[in-house]
């Protein structure tokens, strides 16, 4: 058998490399200073993540060497386990609970959010639906509404966490994916008109949500309190004008910024890199996204269903999450909890994205050298 390293699609491990290292070096920036505060180690974060990185790195290189029939006949047994996992998330004592949300499970000193690892599980299970009811996908509501009902499940075990943006996430993802595999026009605007109506919904109904829908529109009216982060935000690419103030030189990381090197890592990246590393970092996404896509489609033309809408959903994915992120920080979307793909820190979804690259490069190799 020809060697994978050997048809590994090169633009899709540049952009991901290129997209890591330059995460690595953001993380570092962004949280120096918090980190020799809170931890007297300068690099506290910087180390963690690594850990989570080599960890992917670990569960992804078992990835690659899997077939992918293997996932797609254990999509089922995963869905019912990622179901387990909303639930337990949600129990006093099991699931950890910080700022107010119940979305990780702790295990010594590190913990896993539990929406991460059930984003990539639900896309395994969709594909897999997909390629096993193609037809009825493209002929009958009932074809699509039968996925939809476990996105509604998980949805709101998703919400109860709460993890509004895990939800919009994973329901955009699905949607745009089903939209692919072919769902007549009419169902799918009726069935998204009603997602759509049910988000607007909740977000009205919350409060919390609807404080943060308020302040977006209009963060200066509530700047010491809850649009302070995003004022912080949009000041921040102020100062980064076209070239940016020069790597570590960010004024707003200085506790000035909260969540500096996690959710608002490129508000930071915009400071000190300026419009030219904004701008890179947009074409080196548009890039995975594009190869994640390609190589999904090129997988359909050989026949290989499930692998390619995988890869086209994980594609979705990386791209949607990607666009919610920057747009929160450039004041454009109201502010969720989603981490900047590869970049921002946060171990489980760096984990969860390194398995998902690897997926993608096992994929490609398939269709490449005609595995079934």
């Amino acid at each position: 058998m020809p060697s994978k390293t050997f048809f590994m699609d090169k633009f899709l491990v540049m952009s991901t490399v290129a997209i890591l290292i330059l995460g690595l070096l953001m993380v570092t920036s962004a949280s120096i200073v918090v980190a020799e505060h809170t931890y007297h180690s300068a690099f506290h974060f910087l180390w963690r993540q690594l850990v989570y990185l080599s960890m992917g790195l670990i569960i992804g290189s078992f990835i690659i060497k899997t077939p992918m029939k293997f996932f797609a006949k254990l999509s089922p047994i995963l869905l019912l386990f990622a179901g387990i996992l909303l639930v337990i998330v949600l129990i006093p004592g099991l699931g950890k609970q910080i700022n107010g949300s119940s979305r990780w499970i702790g295990f010594g000193g590190f913990g896993f959010q539990v929406s991460e690892l059930v984003k990539l599980i639900f896309l395994l299970y969709l594909a897999g639906y997909i390629a096993r009811h193609k037809q009825s996908i493209e002929t009958s509501i009932a074809g699509f509404i039968n996925p939809l009902i476990i996105l509604a499940i998980f949805s709101f075990l998703l919400l109860l966490e709460p993890d509004f943006g895990a939800t919009v996430v994973i329901a955009s993802t699905c949607f745009a994916t089903l939209f692919l595999a072919g769902v007549r026009i009419r169902y799918f605007v009726a069935m998204a008109g009603l997602a759509v109506a049910a988000f607007a919904g909740l977000a009205v109904t919350s409060p919390y949500r609807l404080q943060r829908l308020t302040t977006f529109l209009d963060p200066w009216q509530h700047q010491f309190g809850s649009g302070y982060q995003l004022i912080q935000s949009l000041i921040a690419f102020g100062r980064g004008g076209v070239w940016g103030v020069g790597l570590g030189n960010s004024v707003q990381k200085l506790f000035y910024l909260p969540e500096a090197h996690t959710d608002f890592l490129f508000a930071v990246l915009a400071e000190e890199l300026g419009l030219i590393g904004i701008l890179v970092v947009l074409i080196l996404f548009a890039v995975l996204v594009y190869r994640a896509i390609s190589i999904g489609l090129k997988a359909i033309k050989r026949e290989q269903i499930y692998n390619g809408y995988l890869a086209m959903s994980l594609g979705l994915w990386i791209g949607i999450q990607t666009m919610i992120n920057i747009g929160v920080n450039a004041g454009l979307l109201p502010t969720k909890g989603l981490t900047l793909p590869l970049m921002s820190y946060g171990g489980s979804s760096l984990l969860v994205m390194c398995c998902v690259i690897a997926f993608l490069m096992r994929i490609d190799y398939e269709q490449k050298v005609g595995y079934y």
